[in-house]
């Protein structure tokens, strides 16, 4: 597995941002990938599994401070599934979705304002992301509040895939 770390900007809420990942060079050929926790140290790590042009595959794995802020995308859909511990979803700033433990999860529309965090303060959050990208869209991520800083920590990013 080999890591990068990374500081986001901090847009303010109603910006947009492009996408997280860059393109895929290699977006038709078979990736192999496997999922082990990895050794995060920040409020937040990704574990990248995979991904071509249509879909992406991650693990976020979200610590104390690693919750995210209300946001969109304007072209992609998200399946999300708790692996382990408690993610608490929200459809503002302060209404509740639905809370979901292991093996429970939710689907996010494209253009569904979102934020989620761990819901468990003794466990560690390990959630799979699953991202379905609306094909010859730009995805445009939409603030709806501020990002929040990870108190101070940077987001770590790492690679499940095999070589």
């Amino acid at each position: 597995m080999t890591m990068d770390t990374t500081t986001a900007d901090k847009p303010l809420a109603g910006e947009t941002e492009g996408p997280a990942d860059p393109p895929v060079a290699q977006a038709k050929k078979v990736q192999m990938f496997k999922y082990e926790r990895p050794d995060v140290k920040a409020s937040k790590g990704i574990m990248r599994l995979a991904q071509t042009d249509l879909v992406k595959g991650a693990v976020q794995v979200v610590r104390e401070g690693g919750d995210n802020n209300l946001h969109s995308h304007a072209a992609v859909d998200t399946f999300w599934m708790v692996l382990k511990g408690r993610a608490r979803f929200y459809s503002s700033d302060t209404d509740v979705i639905s809370e979901f433990g292991p093996h429970e999860g939710i689907v996010t529309p494209r253009g569904t304002p979102y934020w989620f965090e761990s819901a468990d303060p003794d466990e560690d959050l390990e959630l799979l992301q699953v991202a379905a990208h609306e094909k010859g869209k730009k995805d445009i991520r939409t603030n709806h509040s501020p990002r929040m800083k990870n108190r101070g920590s940077e987001n770590e990013r790492f690679s499940g895939r095999l070589r």
